[in-house]
């Protein structure tokens, strides 16, 4: 998430074994977004962490870190902001991609993002999805919020099946994504993982312990 602490633990990060680095921009009402995450944007929010200042410390990072670095935030905060402005501004700031975690791949196509699709997805919204994703597609694993579960969820493998059928654009997994184990179950199906909430709490003893669980989900996935 981003804030003060934010380069520190994208260091950390980066040296535990991470090939890219979501920054969380805090927002107000995350529909995606389970407790860990809530938590971690409502502490950002308490600590003044507005657009420009979220603009500014992704800056920060991208003057810390070699690896590619991803906002990921909401709809209403480019709708506030300015969607071609934010776009801009955040590609200047150092951003690769975005993701834009409510914004239907239909909606507001001129912002060039990383596109999401879950189990509920009808495969032609897949197959649009994969024609204008930035680079990779993101399957979320689960019908629901983000957030550590006790196991990889069964939908994970029908899913890639489906898309897998529909382009040849890299697939990489998130949603309850949260020990070594399941990185590595995860990514005998996709061609990578997204991990959050259990980096999140993982983060929250310092960024040598951060930096000590992506070396486990790196191990996992060698």
């Amino acid at each position: 998430m981003a804030g003060p602490e934010a380069p520190e633990l994208a260091r950390a990060a980066e040296a535990g074994g991470a090939d890219l680095i979501e920054i969380g921009f805090p927002f107000s009402d995350p529909l995606a977004d389970g407790p860990v995450i809530r938590r971690a944007a409502e502490k950002a929010l308490a600590a003044g962490m507005r657009t420009a200042a979220c603009l500014e410390n992704l800056r920060t990072i991208r003057d810390t870190v070699d690896v590619p670095l991803v906002p990921m935030t909401y709809a209403s905060l480019l709708e506030a902001y300015g969607w071609e402005r934010f776009a801009a501004e955040a590609r200047a700031a150092g951003a690769a991609s975005l993701i834009v975690a409510d914004l239907p791949v239909d909606v507001h196509e001129e912002i060039i993002r990383v596109q999401l699709v879950a189990p509920t997805s009808e495969d032609d919204r897949i197959g649009l999805a994969a024609e204008r994703t930035d680079g990779w597609l993101y399957l979320v694993t689960v019908a629901g919020t983000t957030g550590a579960r006790a196991e990889l969820s069964p939908a994970l493998a029908p899913l890639v099946e489906r898309t897998r059928a529909l382009t040849d654009k890299p697939l990489y997994a998130g949603f309850g994504i949260s020990t070594p184990a399941q990185a590595s179950a995860a990514a005998e199906l996709a061609d990578g993982v997204v991990v959050g909430s259990a980096a999140l709490l993982a983060a929250d003893d310092g960024p040598a312990a951060l930096e000590r669980f992506v070396g486990q989900l790196r191990v996992a996935l060698a």
